[in-house]
């Protein structure tokens, strides 16, 4: 397909007022001003001036995991049965069929990363997935992504009212240290039994194996963490164990920015488009990523759907510059930044040579109330065309 009379918003270099977008199967062939000349049986789409985003991102969400209009019977994020589950799989749990994928598919959000809720120290393995597909071997961009790790009252709550451990912050801190240093001396014994003759490996252990990825700086560590110190016990713990970390909510953040920025951390901030519903979200304010990003810090814009509708992604962001976040900030907040944060950028997040051909065309701002895409394509095919 070729894409003619395009402003092309690339989100990593200078917008092209006039530019033309070569796809070639699912991949973007070329990117540049003017109009390219058609190749023969070429599809033809005029963008008629239209702005081209690459396709939104959101990097923390639970869709296909909580399927809409489902209670139990669709409810498969949290195991609360075990609060260590680091061998969880999110693509286990997945249903692509839920019509949530649709929806964000109109809205223009392309990818997501999906996986397990907070109920547990340890939840399990997330996963980048597109939002369009049948089936969710089909749909994966990286999987695993990140181990799920989660701070502060969730875990408390959850265990508390079943009278077992965790019921305090210490002892969830306690949990997740124990389980990595018994995946930290698995593994030195696995390797111990490659290189020396009288050692045996140690006994197989399904949580020690999935935990290594994330030991060896394979995968990341998403730690859900809203209170600035759950921040800092997540930066602690990633400290002691060498983790490529990433804080997901970080609803205190803006309170600490500079501390945040010494440590190099990341955030996914959100969500904030909703009520403070429980005590350690007194301090929300959807005035955080745009202080997070003035000061510097990698930040992108989470729905963390369902808890905000996933197709309501640009209009969270519209929030953040409503109050005082920039606009090409909060642009590169839902696109370029949560692919860097989660390590996909190579292929998702901009429009440039050797990226997935997701795209969204709009007519207006579209961090704007009133804004549609009018054209979506995802994997060089057009998914969404208004009349």
């Amino acid at each position: 397909m070729l894409i003619t009379h395009a402003k092309i918003h690339t989100m990593t270099g200078r917008t092209i007022p006039d530019g033309s977008i070569r796809m070639k199967g699912s991949i973007i062939d070329s990117v540049g001003p003017g109009r390219f000349e058609p190749e023969r049986d070429e599809q033809m789409l005029d963008a008629e001036g239209a702005d081209v985003y690459p396709g939104f991102i959101d990097a923390h969400t639970h869709l296909g995991m909580w399927e809409d209009a489902l209670t139990f019977e669709g409810d498969d994020g949290n195991e609360e049965t075990d609060p260590v589950t680091p061998q969880l799989r999110a693509i286990d749990a997945v249903n692509p069929l839920d019509r949530c994928f649709s929806e964000a598919l109109t809205a223009g959000v392309t990818s997501v990363v999906t996986g397990p809720g907070s109920a547990n120290p340890i939840g399990g393995q997330l996963a980048a997935i597109k939002t369009y597909g049948k089936r969710i071997d089909d749909m994966v961009l990286k999987a695993p992504l990140a181990i799920k790790m989660a701070l502060g009252e969730n875990p408390k709550t959850v265990y508390h009212g079943k009278n077992e451990s965790p019921s305090t912050r210490m002892a969830t801190a306690a949990l997740i240290r124990e389980e990595l240093f018994k995946a930290k001396r698995y593994g030195e014994d696995l390797e111990r039994s490659k290189t020396e003759e009288d050692a045996d490996p140690p006994d197989f252990d399904l949580k020690c194996e999935s935990l290594l990825p994330a030991l060896r700086g394979e995968i990341e560590v998403h730690f859900h963490a809203h209170r600035a110190d759950d921040i800092f016990t997540a930066i602690r713990i990633a400290k002691e164990f060498h983790l490529n970390y990433v804080l997901v909510h970080g609803t205190e953040g803006h309170m600490i920015p500079d501390k945040l920025l010494a440590e190099h951390a990341r955030v996914l901030s959100g969500p904030f488009f909703t009520d403070r519903c429980k005590p350690e979200l007194k301090n929300q304010t959807p005035a955080c990523p745009g202080i997070l990003a003035a000061h510097g810090i990698l930040t992108a814009i989470i729905t963390d759907h369902p808890v905000i509708p996933i197709q309501y992604l640009p209009l969270c962001a519209a929030l953040a510059v409503r109050e005082g976040m920039d606009h090409d900030e909060a642009l590169k907040a839902i696109t370029i930044n949560p692919a860097r944060i989660c390590g996909i950028d190579s292929r998702v997040g901009s429009i440039a040579r050797g990226k997935d051909a997701d795209l969204t065309f709009f007519r207006t701002d579209p961090l704007s109330l009133n804004a549609k895409p009018e054209v979506v394509v995802a994997g060089g095919v057009i998914m969404k065309k208004s009349e």
